[in-house]
């Protein structure tokens, strides 16, 4: 976030309230299968994501959608403002063994009333958008 990041009542639709990317290794997904439970091998054998048809070890979904929603928490200031959170899984998000994977994330304003903001959350990998409708409503105040 900026100085001239717009907050509260500046608040206009378009406005991109952060962004940022995230680098993911395949240790970043060892970690996250230990913090979550998820263990299914997909997230970190290479033979076993090949055997199920899959391009490679593929990065955990929650995963993905928990990165893409902490963008905007430094903007924020609180976490308590998220009223709502939702997301479509659409496309994996493979990390390589050794160059990993690069999330970028921008959060723009997609609507507004006088009490919440609807921000939209644009996650890409390769240039290509891993997670539709990935929209946060906030309470624009604290």
């Amino acid at each position: 976030m900026t100085d001239s990041t717009p907050t509260g009542a500046e608040l206009a639709v378009g406005d991109v309230v952060a962004e940022r990317t995230v680098h993911l290794t395949r240790e970043s997904l060892v970690r996250y299968a230990g913090a979550s439970g998820d263990f299914n091998p997909i997230h970190y054998r290479d033979d076993v994501a090949e055997r199920v048809g899959l391009p490679g070890v593929l990065a955990h979904g929650m995963l993905t959608m928990g990165l893409a929603v902490e963008t905007i928490v430094e903007w924020l200031g609180d976490t308590g403002r998220i009223l709502e959170y939702g997301v479509r899984f659409t496309r994996p998000v493979v990390v390589d063994a050794e160059a990993g994977a690069d999330l970028v994330v921008t959060a723009k304003v997609g609507a507004l009333d006088d009490e919440t903001a609807r921000i939209d959350l644009t996650v890409a990998f390769d240039a290509t958008t891993v997670l539709g409708k990935a929209q946060v409503r906030v309470r624009r105040h604290p």
